[in-house]
């Protein structure tokens, strides 16, 4: 039997994902105990709330967060979400670069970096000195034909460089990117299909995803 491994951070009430940006506020709509007064007895329902920024949690970035004339959302195909051969690098250090890939075919994959980041989640270690791919393997990663990248930290750029390298690169070549991705440590390097599918809104850029692997 196939094994699921969820790659994906929980999102709940006041998490910060990336300093400065709100937390979510995760409350009732219709909370239970005011259904009963809608419904015969015996019969309940829960309707949710939740007021966020697009950022949040683990989330895939379509090319329009970077470009006003890239795909949003709702065009981005499936075939670059959903079912991609996976191949997870791993990499020990802050910069990522080209030589982390070695000979890899990356063509048509979801090109997960594993650093390991991820095991600051919620500190404040997380915000500061994370991992990130440089502008070199940025480019190679996009002209490899890669399908999908992801990363295990808080951003695949580095912030201090407001250029954002990567992300420009990547999502210029049409190549979406899951953030914040988690347990990559759980997933082989290889032979395993990837999953990180967001709602389908329409000029939107960036939405949060249950990103997953199967064994």
């Amino acid at each position: 039997m196939p094994t699921l491994i969820d790659l994906s951070h929980t999102v709940e009430h006041g998490l910060i994902t990336y300093k400065g940006l709100p937390a979510p506020i995760v409350c009732d709509f219709l909370s239970r105990e005011d259904s009963r007064r809608i419904y015969v007895p015996g019969t309940e329902f829960h309707i949710g709330k939740i007021e966020m920024v697009a950022n949040t949690g683990t989330y895939v970035d379509s090319p329009f967060h970077r470009y006003a004339d890239g795909q949003d959302l709702s065009e981005l195909p499936l075939e670059s979400l959903a079912n991609l051969e996976g191949i997870a690098v791993r990499h020990a250090g802050r910069a990522i670069g080209r030589s982390a890939f070695g000979d890899l075919e990356l063509r048509g994959k979801a090109v997960l970096i594993h650093t390991g980041w991820d095991r600051h989640w919620a500190t404040d270690q997380y915000f500061e000195g994370h991992p990130f791919l440089t502008e070199e393997a940025a480019r190679h990663i996009a002209n490899s034909g890669a399908a999908l990248a992801g990363i295990d930290s808080l951003n695949i750029d580095d912030t201090a460089d407001l250029s954002r390298p990567a992300h420009s690169i990547l999502l210029r070549a049409g190549i979406p990117i899951a953030e914040h991705l988690c347990n990559l440590e759980s997933a082989p390097a290889a032979a395993f299909r990837f999953f990180a599918v967001p709602v389908k809104v329409k000029r939107f850029g960036t939405f949060p995803v249950r990103a997953f692997a199967i064994v």
